[in-house]
């Protein structure tokens, strides 16, 4: 069977949609599974060649996809849309597969049902004959506002993109780190909440705080502005993209990963660092309890000083535990696998024939 990949977002790499359809592919690839051909819809056709090999047939994309008049016109057995926020449709009815890895649109765009955005995503839901969500929450916050199809739907979570440790004893960080330090990661939009860790530092004078990501012009200057204006320029470090070896390294040497994200469809960086054994801080809320499970630490409150009262108890809660929690934490990010996870997409291609 064919099933084509709309995964034209692999085009960015350090987004997460762009790590999911990495990842996905890199799964797929480890299966190698006779049954089923792939055509990949991607703007990085020579780059995807590099690491793939002719595995995989490839669709160059193009904005122009976005129009009707200029959509795939080829049948496939399978149309499977990685993510709810594509513009990209087929122009022909067939069997399509929707994954959802959240519905953040709704809290950021709007909540009226019949705002575009939100029109558009119900188009998808019709259209679909089978939903995978990358969580228990996404499913669960999908049906809360969105009147969902009678299809399937399955929960397939993501896998842990650290698939190997790296060799990071030459690696030399380009601001410098001269204390502990704590780490977060992320996009910069104003629901990861980097602000109020900012403002956390504030107690925590001993320490610094790595913050790194895809920074975005009006929430980074935000960010930026926060730290300039409390003085803390040699304590947080905003240090923006950064390369397998970097994230690893941070992972490996920070006192815990900071993660007080309010919306989560999944959240990939607490499971990076739990690989690592380290302790990680999460918001109580959206998918990161599913994610984090019964060993990483929950912000209750969002007030900086209560937040490093918080870090300051988990740390010691930790400490005094270290060999119980490393071995939880590394249990717990074992659960999550791209080979599964793809293995799992291809039982529902099947399903679909």
């Amino acid at each position: 069977m064919k099933v084509f990949l709309e995964s034209h977002n692999i085009k960015n790499p350090y987004t997460g949609f762009g790590q999911f359809n990495n990842h996905l592919l890199k799964g797929f690839f480890a299966c190698q599974d006779p049954e089923v051909e792939f055509v990949v819809h991607s703007p990085k056709i020579d780059w995807l060649k590099k690491e793939f090999g002719n595995y995989f047939d490839y669709k160059r994309y193009t904005a122009l996809r976005r129009y009707k008049w200029a959509r795939v016109r080829k049948r496939y057995d399978v149309w499977h849309s990685l993510n709810q926020n594509t513009k990209i449709e087929p122009r022909h009815d067939q069997p399509y597969l929707l994954t959802v890895h959240d519905i953040n649109f709704v809290d950021e765009i709007s909540d009226d049902i019949n705002h575009p955005r939100n029109q558009q995503f119900v188009e998808k839901l019709q259209r679909a004959n089978a939903i995978t969500y990358i969580s228990e929450f996404a499913k669960k916050a999908t049906h809360s506002f969105f009147d969902v199809p009678a299809v399937p739907e399955y929960v397939i979570h993501n896998g842990n993109p650290i698939v190997e440790h790296l060799d990071t004893s030459g690696f030399a960080a380009d601001q410098r780190i001269d204390r502990p330090f704590f780490f977060s990661i992320g996009d910069f939009r104003e629901r990861k909440n980097f602000h109020l860790l900012v403002e956390m530092m504030l107690h925590f004078p001993d320490y610094q705080l790595v913050l790194a990501g895809n920074d975005s012009k009006s929430y980074g200057q935000r960010v930026n502005e926060l730290v300039e204006n409390l003085g803390l320029q040699k304590q947080v470090l905003l240090i923006g993209r950064v390369d397998d070896l970097a994230k690893q390294y941070y992972f490996e040497h920070c006192q815990a990963l900071l993660f007080p994200s309010l919306r989560e469809g999944f959240g990939l960086p607490p499971i990076e660092a739990m690989a690592f054994g380290r302790p990680v801080f999460l918001a109580n809320t959206t998918s990161l309890p599913e994610i984090g499970g019964s060993h990483a630490f929950y912000f209750e409150n969002f007030e900086p000083a209560q937040m490093a009262k918080d870090v300051q108890a988990g740390l010691g809660v930790y400490s005094a535990n270290q060999q119980t929690y490393e071995t939880a934490l590394k249990q717990q990010a074992a659960r999550f696998d791209w080979t599964l996870a793809a293995q799992q997409y291809l039982e529902v291609y099947k399903s679909l024939r």
